[in-house]
């Protein structure tokens, strides 16, 4: 993906148009192969075509590559605290930067959960008036599920359809939902790790209570879902450009990117990583781009995300525990680690293994 060579979006996506004309021969088979054009913050397009056509259109002279559509996936209360950056003791980080007031942070993920408390709007300042996004309505996400924190929202599904040759129904077919809400959870969590409101007493079934807050509070969110439930957490290369496109285009200050290729990476930039390539041309305009850095290791070749136009973060430990004793028939207590509020009474049970427990038992049973 290059950068623009005309300024007017719509003539970037003529020029698009016209290629794939040479290429194919009709602009009606032109029409039907083009899956987005990508012609805010930079210049390209994601279309269906066989080997041999994306071969001879590689040969093009104003062509600078051309990428298989890959799937990426989704890396995986505490963050702040566990990095040292404790509300109380951060007042001075936290006055100079406003918490994050007036700052919009770009979320590419799998959506958000607006209801959630995280993102109540009571305390947030006024939509700034650069913004030039939308709140694009859907299955269980109109115009309300936007506010003064949630500014905006925009789903891409083409490219996930295209790849995985199925269909997103939404909940008549799936759990997946035909808009930005977050059927999965991630894209949620990581909103609120990056900019949601404090909650107090967060907890989970009892367990881990607490204050929840985002590192900037007061920032405001731009959702793009390019992740879909087909199978959990895949994320398509064109959508992913897509919402890199429309990020640039929205105004943005700030995008969060929890997602990575498949390891072991052979090349710290990969030419053929979207999220290398999109965050490019943000940073480029001013956008400063964070992702994470993976879920896989300890072996060599297992950090994502690399390119050093990136902030890349990860963690190797966590400082957060659960607890539990289990006391067999002897007497003797063994400690481990169960995510139980220990309110059961069941007396004296079997011992079983994890594998052997039917899958669906409900989560107060397992």
């Amino acid at each position: 993906m290059g950068d623009k060579i005309y300024h007017n979006p719509e003539t970037t996506k003529k020029y698009h148009h016209k290629m794939l004309t040479s290429l194919l021969g009709s602009k009606e088979d032109a029409k039907t192969s083009l899956l987005y054009s990508y012609k805010h913050g930079f210049s390209g397009f994601a279309a269906r075509m066989t080997k041999s056509q994306a071969e001879d259109i590689a040969k093009f002279p104003e062509v600078v590559s051309v990428i298989p559509n890959g799937i990426h996936k989704l890396h995986t209360t505490r963050s702040w605290d566990f990095i040292g950056v404790h509300h109380s003791s951060a007042e001075i980080v936290f006055d100079e930067s406003n918490s994050g007031g007036g700052t919009i942070i770009g979320v590419i993920d799998t959506g958000i959960w607006p209801e959630s408390a995280s993102f109540n709007d009571e305390a947030m300042g006024n939509i700034p008036s650069r913004w030039k996004g939308v709140c694009q309505v859907g299955e269980n996400f109109n115009s309300t599920s936007c506010n003064k924190k949630i500014i905006g929202a925009r789903w891409f599904l083409k490219g996930i359809n295209d790849h995985t040759k199925k269909l997103i129904l939404g909940n008549n077919g799936t759990s997946e939902y035909l808009s930005a809400r977050d059927a999965i959870g991630h894209g949620t969590h990581t909103a609120s790790t990056a900019a949601g409101y404090f909650v107090e007493n967060a907890n989970y079934k009892g367990l881990a209570s607490g204050l929840a807050r985002g590192g900037a509070p007061l920032a405001h969110l731009a959702i793009y879902k390019v992740c879909w439930d087909v199978p959990v957490g895949h994320c398509s290369d064109a959508d992913i450009l897509k919402a890199f496109d429309m990020a640039i285009h929205d105004g943005v200050d700030v995008l969060t990117v929890s997602l990575g290729i498949d390891i072991p990476v052979f090349s710290y930039v990969d030419h053929r990583d979207t999220i290398a390539i999109g965050s490019f041309h943000a940073t480029s305009k001013g956008i400063t781009v964070v992702c994470s850095g993976g879920n896989s290791g300890p072996i060599s070749q297992t950090v994502t995300n690399t390119a050093p136009w990136l902030i890349t973060v990860a963690a190797t430990t966590i400082d957060r525990t659960f607890p539990t004793a289990i006391t067999l028939g002897n007497n003797l207590t063994l400690w481990g680690e169960s995510v139980d509020n220990g309110k059961h009474n069941l007396g004296f049970v079997g011992l079983t293994y994890s594998e052997r427990i039917a899958r669906d038992q409900s989560d107060d049973l397992a």
